[in-house]
């Protein structure tokens, strides 16, 4: 994964389906990247979307404790709420229009679950950003924002969870050129968004129905733009819709992909695994008696940089 051989240097609109994965005890995810034919969107290497789920009187997102490296974790909700506690001793709860970001650096372990008592309703999409060489040994830290940047145009607003749009910046820590942002439009209008044209840029639809660069999208799919767009214009289909605009500058390290690691050769991956599966790394999450998420087994051969496996 990485590198430039994959990026669209120019605007395309294709679509790639995401798949149907469980997390943890209780939820089930759409995949949407990485996927079979695109790996990276800048930086971002991993989402997933899940809900809108009816979590009453059941117990929600159950994501026990587990660790990673090399990534930044984004957690961004419609509905509902979902605790962070990791091994710093940070414990939030994260809701709707709030940023949640964890930084991994060399190593954090955290757990994410939904707490008691909780809404109704689960609905939210969980994101990680790909860090580049020189940020991979920065400081594990959590970051908890209740309050971003929220712009306005005539067919709705767009949120910046991160990075930056059209010169307003979001207060989360990011160590490449990146955008974040999730574009609430109403039913029938339309939002124009400036975009960096020496970004990637991709769409993934969280409720409603959407169109842009004249492709409908649903959810469940992303919608990846290539490069050199200096505008966007999103339409909502058939009512209001709700769409995750990520982007940023082609991430030109070569990376591998493995559970919750991010990394640059499979010795990382196979260290960082026994380091956790051993207890000599990582530290526990304070409330958890000590349980820990064993990592799986490898896969046989090496590891290399252009897959990934999760």
């Amino acid at each position: 994964m990485g590198g430039l051989a994959t990026v669209s240097p120019g605007p395309v609109a294709e679509v790639y389906p995401g798949k149907d994965v469980p997390l943890g005890e209780a939820t089930l995810v759409r995949r949407v990247l990485p996927n079979l034919g695109r790996r990276l969107v800048g930086p971002w290497c991993f989402v997933d979307h899940y809900g809108p789920e009816d979590v009453s009187g059941r117990s929600g997102m159950q994501v026990p404790p587990h660790p990673h490296i090399g990534l930044q974790t984004v957690s961004w909700l419609l509905a509902g709420a979902v605790q962070h506690h990791d091994s710093l001793g940070s414990d939030a709860v994260v809701r709707p229009g709030q940023l949640g970001l964890m930084t991994s650096g060399a190593g954090i372990a955290h757990a994410e679950y939904s707490p008691e008592p909780h809404p109704d309703l689960l609905h939210g999409v969980q994101l990680w950003v790909a860090l580049p060489d020189a940020a991979r040994t920065e400081s594990p830290r959590w970051e908890h924002h209740a309050e971003l940047p929220v712009l306005t145009d005539a067919g709705g607003t767009a949120t910046v969870i991160l990075g930056d749009l059209a010169g307003t910046a979001s207060p989360g820590t990011t160590f490449s050129p990146a955008v974040g942002a999730e574009l609430a439009v109403a039913a029938g209008a339309a939002i124009t968004v400036p975009l960096e044209p020496g970004f990637e840029h991709a769409l993934l639809v969280l409720a409603g129905t959407a169109e842009a660069a004249g492709t409908p999208i649903v959810p469940g799919a992303m919608l990846y733009l290539g490069c050199g767009r200096a505008e966007l214009r999103v339409s909502a289909v058939d009512g209001p819709a709700r769409v995750l605009l990520i982007g940023g500058a082609p991430f030109e390290e070569r990376i591998v992909m493995w559970w919750n690691f991010v990394a640059r050769d499979n010795d990382e991956i196979v260290a960082a695994r026994a380091a956790w599966n051993d207890r000599s790394g990582f530290g526990d999450v304070p409330g958890f008696d000590g349980y820990r998420l064993p990592a799986p087994a490898l896969p046989p051969g090496r590891l290399r940089p252009g897959g990934s496996t999760r």
